[in-house]
């Protein structure tokens, strides 16, 4: 990347830091320059491969759907230019071996079609696990839990406060009150009690709203990044709810926060195969265990968004759930740039100089994650935009392809930032050559965005060009919860049913960010209008103080 594109891709803060209390310019109000890397502009080219990628999707789920009209029309057409009595004889006409061939043909055919069809995917509910109050946290409680445990300091604490001022996150979180201890917590004893008490607490939830009983699960999935003990957090739940012995169970670790929609992935293609079946999906991390006691600013950063929590999804693809599941599974669409090593180290563990192990934070993370995000989207688009923006995307495609002035282009555009849409028609050839920017609000009512912080969530709405309802879920979120890891976005969608914000035929995005990097998306539509909870939602005795001021 050349300097000015660097340059680019900076923005500067003036920060009013107070008055100096001590040293030479004791009482004299001090200035800091605040540098920011955003994410980069979505109107910058995209490769083609990945909107060609989208399409591919899309036509091998919808060759059976254009196939079988045009046949319908050519039969009906055959058909209806004979009278009944012509009809009679032609079928005579044929030896009954024949017709015999002819049906025995028609119902291979249609079996063939009906077994290779994907089975649909139902997310029958899901639950958000909510500490108890003794373990929440203001903004100043937190940094006095880091100051008790004797591990940092001052310039470090310092620090983490200047942080968690700007990031978004609000005065009841929820951390393990293990952090104040002086002690190491990083042990495999303490992060399997907060391992267990968050996984059951979800667990617990999730089998009493859904009165599946564990024995009925035949599939499991549990997702935690960092923490991975022996034996693995699957088999923790299956010894804690005595499940059946032969559930398939499976156990993903050091994938991010982008671990939740992967996990899901991994749920619906053992669906695909195991009829009649009930999924768990578990999705966590560990506070405690990932607690960073070092000074790498870069390493102090996690310290800082991370907090606790759950989530635990119930699916089927048993036909009779069709009736009372909540959502639809339609799209799963993940991209991953590990090949790159910027990406691959943009959050990496290791040890710091002190030898302390925690989370580094690169300084291209934000640049890395745009890039993924934007690759993610691309492949989605043509699998969930309507046709009309589609088709004034290949419209702007083929003015671009065929126009002198960019037949040396090979990528071209297919971003998601609604605010670049041209104002009007000129006739310049700068303005021809000008990709059209559908528009993603058409495709989806409701948007949950992973709540990595503050300003990720504001490169996102400008970048996306969404208004300030479609982050609400989002950000309030972040404020309440702060950042849960991969179990985020089930907290936004528990956010979107306690305002009773979702009806049937609603179209959900939740998309995710994660090491690696990875960004990956999910699409659900509701089966029903989902009802405000009176119980099992951790918005329920909060909801009405939201959307809160920030």
């Amino acid at each position: 990347m050349g300097r000015s594109n660097e340059q680019d891709l900076l923005s500067t803060e003036i920060v009013n830091r107070g008055i100096e209390p001590s040293g030479p310019n004791a009482g004299s109000p001090t200035f800091s320059v605040r540098v920011r890397r955003r994410l980069p502009d979505f109107l910058q080219s995209v490769n083609l491969k990945y909107v060609k990628l989208g399409y591919h999707y899309l036509i091998n789920h919808a060759v059976y759907l254009a196939t079988i009209p045009v046949l319908v029309l050519v039969f009906s057409a055959e058909v209806g230019s004979l009278s009944r009595e012509e009809i009679w004889k032609k079928l005579w006409d044929y030896d009954l071996a024949t017709v015999i061939g002819f049906f025995g043909v028609f119902v291979l055919t249609a079996c063939v079609y009906f077994m290779s069809r994907p089975r649909s995917v139902y997310l029958i509910d899901f639950a958000c696990y909510k500490p108890s109050d003794e373990l929440k946290v203001t903004k100043e409680e937190f940094i006095e839990l880091a100051r008790k445990s004797g591990k940092f300091d001052e310039e470090t604490l310092g620090f983490k406060k200047r942080i968690l001022q700007a990031s978004g996150i609000g005065d009841e979180t929820y951390v393990p009150r293990s952090i104040s201890s002086p002690e190491n917590i990083t042990t495999m004893k303490e992060g399997r009690e907060e391992a267990s008490t968050v996984i059951f607490g979800a667990l617990d939830e999730l089998f009493e709203k859904t009165r599946v009983k564990p024995k009925d699960v035949g599939v499991l999935v549990v997702n935690c990044s960092i923490f991975n003990p022996t034996p693995s957090l699957s088999a923790m739940v299956i010894n804690h709810y005595k499940m059946r012995g032969n559930i398939l169970s499976y156990n993903l670790g050091g994938m991010g926060c982008s671990a939740g929609i992967i996990a899901v992935d991994l749920a619906r293609d053992m669906l695909q195969s195991n009829p009649n079946s009930y999924a768990v999906v578990v999705s966590t991390e560990m506070v405690g265990y990932n607690w960073y006691v070092g000074r790498d600013k870069s390493m102090v950063i996690p310290n800082c968004f991370f907090r606790m929590g759950c989530s635990a999804v119930m699916l089927s693809n048993r036909r009779r759930d069709f009736r009372h599941a909540k959502y639809r599974l339609e799209h799963i669409v993940r991209t991953h740039k590990a090949a790159d090593d910027r990406s691959f180290r943009s959050v990496y563990q290791e040890e710091d100089e002190q030898g302390f192990k925690g989370l580094k934070i690169s300084r291209d993370l934000m640049e890395v994650g745009g890039e993924a995000l934007k690759t993610n989207i691309t492949t989605l688009g043509p699998l969930v935009l309507p046709f009309s923006e589609q088709l004034l995307f290949f419209a702007a495609l083929l003015r671009r392809t065929f126009s002198p002035a960019t037949k040396t282009s090979t990528t071209t555009s297919f971003s998601t930032s609604a605010t670049a849409k041209t104002n009007g028609i000129k006739s310049s050839s700068s303005d021809l050559s000008k990709p059209y920017i559908p528009d993603y609000k058409l495709a989806f009512e409701h948007f949950c965005f992973h709540a990595a912080s503050k300003v990720v969530l504001e490169e996102l709405q400008k970048n996306l060009g969404l208004s300030e309802e479609n982050m609400e879920a989002s950000r309030m979120t972040l404020h309440r919860f702060g950042n849960t890891s991969s179990s985020g976005i089930w907290y936004e969608l528990a956010y979107l049913e306690a305002k009773e914000s979702v009806r049937r035929g609603d179209r959900v995005w939740q998309i995710a960010f994660g090491s690696g990097f990875k960004c990956n998306s999910v699409v659900w539509k509701a089966m029903r209008k989902v009802k405000k909870p009176t119980r099992n939602n951790p918005w329920v005795d909060c909801i009405n103080r939201y959307p809160a001021p920030l």
